[in-house]
Protein backbone atom coordinates (compact mmCIF):
# COMPACT_ATOMS: atom_id res chain seq x y z
CA UNK A 1 0.00 0.00 0.00
CA UNK A 2 1.36 3.52 -1.00
CA UNK A 3 2.20 5.37 2.13
CA UNK A 4 0.52 8.27 1.41
CA UNK A 5 -2.82 6.53 1.20
CA UNK A 6 -2.12 4.46 4.63
CA UNK A 7 -1.20 7.91 6.69
CA UNK A 8 2.80 8.58 6.31
CA UNK A 9 4.00 11.85 6.29
CA UNK A 10 3.97 12.12 2.49
CA UNK A 11 2.30 16.21 1.33
CA UNK A 12 1.13 17.64 -1.69
CA UNK A 13 3.06 20.22 -1.50
CA UNK A 14 6.90 21.41 -1.06
CA UNK A 15 6.72 24.41 0.79
CA UNK A 16 4.43 26.60 3.15
CA UNK A 17 3.51 29.27 0.30
CA UNK A 18 2.60 26.38 -1.82
CA UNK A 19 0.32 25.12 1.00
CA UNK A 20 -1.42 28.59 0.96
CA UNK A 21 -1.40 28.58 -2.22
CA UNK A 22 -3.58 25.95 -2.91
CA UNK A 23 -3.09 25.24 -6.07
CA UNK A 24 -4.11 28.46 -7.20
CA UNK A 25 -7.61 28.20 -5.78
CA UNK A 26 -6.43 29.92 -2.49
CA UNK A 27 -9.20 32.50 -1.99
CA UNK A 28 -12.07 29.92 -2.73
CA UNK A 29 -10.69 27.92 -0.30
CA UNK A 30 -9.74 30.57 2.30
CA UNK A 31 -12.45 32.46 1.83
CA UNK A 32 -14.71 29.64 2.14
CA UNK A 33 -12.80 28.66 5.43
CA UNK A 34 -12.38 32.44 6.93
CA UNK A 35 -16.60 32.66 6.04
CA UNK A 36 -17.47 29.21 7.77
CA UNK A 37 -15.16 30.47 11.12
CA UNK A 38 -16.88 33.87 10.96
CA UNK A 39 -20.34 31.81 10.61
CA UNK A 40 -19.68 29.73 13.77
CA UNK A 41 -18.46 32.70 15.91
CA UNK A 42 -21.74 34.91 15.02
CA UNK A 43 -23.84 31.46 15.85
CA UNK A 44 -22.06 31.15 19.27
CA UNK A 45 -22.21 34.80 20.16
CA UNK A 46 -25.85 34.64 19.54
CA UNK A 47 -26.48 31.37 21.64
CA UNK A 48 -24.57 33.01 24.36
CA UNK A 49 -26.77 35.88 24.09
CA UNK A 50 -29.76 33.84 24.35
CA UNK A 51 -28.80 31.50 27.18
CA UNK A 52 -28.19 35.00 29.22
CA UNK A 53 -31.57 35.92 28.41
CA UNK A 54 -32.79 32.91 28.92
CA UNK A 55 -31.55 32.67 32.38
CA UNK A 56 -32.44 36.21 33.17
CA UNK A 57 -35.69 35.52 32.42
CA UNK A 58 -35.85 32.34 34.98
CA UNK A 59 -34.04 34.18 37.69
CA UNK A 60 -36.79 37.31 37.18
CA UNK A 61 -39.88 34.46 37.19
CA UNK A 62 -37.89 32.64 40.16
CA UNK A 63 -37.27 35.94 42.41
CA UNK A 64 -41.62 36.94 41.61
CA UNK A 65 -42.47 33.64 42.75
CA UNK A 66 -40.47 33.77 46.08
CA UNK A 67 -41.80 37.04 46.74
CA UNK A 68 -45.24 36.24 46.58
CA UNK A 69 -44.85 32.93 48.28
Amino acid sequence: MDTAVAGGSDVNWGSASEFFAMGGYAFYVWGSFVTAAVCLAVEVALLRGRRRNALALVHGERMRNEATA
